[in-house]
């Protein structure tokens, strides 16, 4: 029994219930109709937060896991999409509707909830066989001091709260706002207005100055035309198929023989356009992309597909489509209209320090959970320094909010990503990484789920999510339920024998005849490649320097050619080490 407060608030806490249902709930009250709640289970609980990579939808990675997708529901796994909301002046006492209230797991459901959620929720199912419940609540783009509280702030980073304070004047925010969404209607109805259209099959391009996909660039604001002619022959001619387009920067407007097919507004998201049965026709057929571009430089994305896939399994690229047509990296090129840049000030309040902790993450508290999943960083990356401390801060302050000092966190390090070198790099992304991995190793009540392995050189949203989850499952499996599961393996002790420096793992690795993405330093901090060899749980480093000092692993933005896993193939964290820490 519980007595509600004078603004109506009130709280039950249960004791601890077997797994199961469906159940009834029902909540009375004195003089009043019951309250009922049907379907109700009860099993574990997982919220995952962060930014872009947690957003990642099922419609996003669906074409690596067709038909696993297509095939899979469970009503014994529910979704929850917290509703992305700030504020700036203080916590929140409840969060906004949602339309992803714990909806059963099927493909419709899960069509726009995050697929590591998704993926997380089948692999603990399927491992414990209790009701699975996943919380996503996250918000693309955004830095982990949002993520923080006021007080967690206060002593070490002033200068942050005072950055929020500026937008708590709700007139100056409204304002802004208003004055950014006049600007840009005005600047695209100037823009639409000149505009030439270039998308009939007839028109002539054959002035039009040709241009390599893989080498071109456009840095003008404005509009640029890019168009292709293709053949179709008889047997594909008004067949539906899907055009594959890769990620282009930034805005695009698609058309198939003067038909638009598809439109994005922004750079990441997979170019995958449905072309109509009945459009494609014998002969020359033509492509043309109109991009609207308000900054940077248009460009396609090298090693994506482009090219358009035929038949009944056109939508998966895994395995991928037998019957298809790739487009040619040629394209002939035509300016649109030349604009100045677009008037703009950021108002990008879910950017700010604690806004989001106060709008979307206090309000959740108590509900019970049985562990966190933190995949953030990539919006950190300009300055990593302070990373470990606003990370330890940010598990500090919700653990408060759940009064469970003990509360399980995996945190999902950074991916692989960018442009892969074979030399020594200063990296901040390497950099951000060392501090996940620190503050997992330091804390007994967090993990880290290394995915090193499973980024991509040219996009930031890796696309194997089952993996990712799989990962994070493993973690968890460890702080929860006490398995005996090897996670990543980590340095556990070093010696110098000779010229080599010998790294003893708690783990042995595969068998390798050589590991790649070591490095070491003298006091310099000029770091250089080594030769690197493994025997069982031995590394073996052969240096030229007759006084190494520091040593470090995968130290890069994309660490391509990392090779050091566990024998069940789960790979060692980048990492970087003082070897004065080990021996004199």
């Amino acid at each position: 029994m519980t007595i509600a407060d004078s603004n109506g608030q009130w709280q039950v806490t249960l004791p601890s219930q077997k797994a199961g249902g469906p159940y009834v709930l029902e909540v009375r009250g004195t003089g009043s109709d019951p309250i009922i709640f049907n379907d109700v289970l009860v099993g574990d609980v997982w919220l995952c937060s962060g930014q872009s990579n947690i957003d990642v939808t099922i419609e996003r990675v669906y074409p690596q896991y067709t038909r696993d997708i297509d095939s899979y529901e469970n009503d014994r796994i529910r979704l929850f999409r917290v509703q992305n909301e700030t504020d700036t002046r203080g916590p929140k006492k409840d969060i906004r509707d949602t339309n992803i209230n714990w909806k059963p797991l099927n493909k419709q459901n899960a069509w726009l909830f995050s697929a590591v959620g998704y993926f997380l929720g089948r692999e603990m199912f399927q491992e414990y066989g209790v009701p699975q419940g996943i919380i996503v609540n996250s918000w693309g783009g955004t830095p982990i001091e949002a993520w923080i509280s006021a007080d967690s702030l206060q002593e070490e980073y002033p200068l942050l709260l005072k950055k929020t304070k500026l937008y708590q004047d709700e007139d100056f925010v409204q304002a802004q706002i208003r004055a950014n969404q006049l600007a840009d209607r005005r600047w695209n109805a100037i823009l639409n207005e000149q505009d030439s259209s270039f998308v009939k099959l007839t028109y002539d391009d054959s002035d039009w100055v040709t241009i390599d996909q893989n080498e071109w660039g456009w840095d003008g604001i404005g509009t640029t035309w890019l168009r292709q002619h293709f053949h179709i022959d008889k047997a594909h001619a008004g067949k539906p198929a899907r055009l594959l387009l890769g990620t282009l920067y930034d805005a695009d407007y698609t058309y198939v023989n003067g038909q638009e097919v598809g439109r994005t507004y922004y750079q990441y998201p997979p170019r995958r356009y449905d072309i109509p049965e009945g459009l494609l026709h014998e002969g020359d057929n033509v492509i043309a992309v109109r991009f609207v571009n308000k900054r940077g430089t248009v460009h396609f994305i090298k090693d994506k597909p482009y090219l358009l896939a035929f038949g009944e399994n056109r939508f998966s690229q895994n395995p991928f489509p037998e019957d298809i047509i790739l487009l040619s990296t040629k394209w002939k090129h035509h300016d649109g209209v030349l604009m100045p840049p677009c008037p703009s000030v950021d108002v990008s309040l879910q950017n700010l320090p604690t806004t989001l902790y106060n709008a979307v993450l206090y309000p959740l508290a108590p509900y019970a959970l049985s562990g966190v999943v933190w995949y953030q960083g990539e919006s950190n990356t300009d300055n990593p320094v302070p990373y470990a401390d606003l990370l330890q801060k940010m598990i500090g302050c919700w653990r408060g909010c759940w009064q469970n000092p003990e509360m399980p966190f995996v945190i999902v390090q950074l991916a692989n990503f960018m442009d892969p070198t074979e030399y020594p790099q200063d990296s901040n992304w390497a950099a951000l990484r060392e501090a996940q991995r620190i503050v997992a190793h330091e804390d007994p009540y967090a993990e880290l789920a290394c995915i090193i392995d499973l980024g991509e050189t040219v996009d930031i949203h890796p696309l194997r999510k089952q993996e990712v989850a799989q990962r994070i499952a493993r973690c968890f499996d460890r702080l929860v339920f006490h398995k005996k599961v090897s996670l990543s393996p980590e340095v556990v002790s070093a010696e110098k024998k000779g010229s080599n420096i010998i790294l003893t793992l708690d783990l042995a690795l595969k068998d390798q005849s050589v590991l790649y993405e070591f490095e070491v330093a003298a006091a310099d901090k000029r770091y250089q490649n080594v030769e690197v060899s493994v025997s069982g749980k031995k590394i073996i480093i052969r240096s030229s320097l007759s006084h190494p000092r520091y040593v470090r692993y995968g130290w890069k933005d994309n660490p391509i050619r990392v090779n050091a896993f566990s024998e069940e193939g789960i790979p060692m964290s980048p990492f970087q080490l003082d070897l004065s820490d080990f021996f004199q």
